[in-house]
């Protein structure tokens, strides 16, 4: 089944449960379908296709990258969401940005709330909600930096929106990074890496780690 998903939905199947599944989205792709018939095309279109019953747990920002939990029956989809809203699922992002960062790691607490809608913009506001995002460099470029990143929340355009305000944006990203930068690359240099959290029906603690998409 893993395969015809892949066959037919052009998805990587990254770990497969009788219970729920996890995917690689490509950068580019809704995770859900957007209103328009522009945006009519989306992972969950894809995979509900070759198997209708299958529900997103989580989403993930069209240019972002990475692992996607599906459920495939409700009770499923009800336990796996409990744990992402308890903050009970361990993320890792990874993500190049431009410059160097101050120090090799460091702790983003920034209200964050939309600034504006089209684009979809987020960036600090008193009343906007709680955000938490650790960080780690892993590597020092000429003029690049690729950090490791732990989101503690789960908001819209986080981590975008994070490492924007700590003047790190990220590669690629036509929101946040300087137009200069953004219109260079071709896609945005952020991937949800890895997935840790404990699986509901056993108690085995399942983990999944994807490669970056780019060099």
């Amino acid at each position: 089944m893993a395969d015809r998903l892949a066959q037919l939905a052009g998805l990587m199947v990254r770990h497969w449960h009788p219970r729920f599944l996890v995917v690689e989205k490509p950068s580019g792709l809704l995770s859900q379908p957007g209103l328009g018939p522009t945006q009519s095309d989306s992972l969950i279109t894809r995979i509900q296709s070759v198997l209708p019953e299958l529900q997103l747990v989580h989403r993930l920002d069209r240019d972002t990258s990475g692992l996607l939990v599906l459920a495939r029956d409700q009770g499923c989809l009800k336990q796996l969401g409990g744990l992402f809203a308890d903050r009970m699922v361990h993320k890792l992002y990874a993500a190049d940005v431009h410059g160097h960062p101050s120090a090799i790691s460091g702790t983003v607490r920034l209200r964050l709330a939309r600034l504006s809608a089209h684009p979809p913009r987020y960036g600090s506001h008193p009343d906007g909600r709680p955000c938490l995002t650790l960080w780690r460099c892993a590597h020092l470029g000429s003029q690049r930096s690729r950090l490791w990143l732990v989101p503690r929340t789960g908001r819209s355009h986080q981590l975008r929106a994070h490492l924007a305000s700590i003047g790190l944006p990220v590669i690629g990203d036509p929101i946040y990074a300087p137009a200069v930068h953004s219109l260079s690359h071709e896609r945005l240099h952020l991937h949800a890496l890895g997935l840790s959290f404990s699986d509901p029906f056993s108690g085995k603690r399942i983990r999944v780690r994807s490669t970056l998409p780019w060099s």
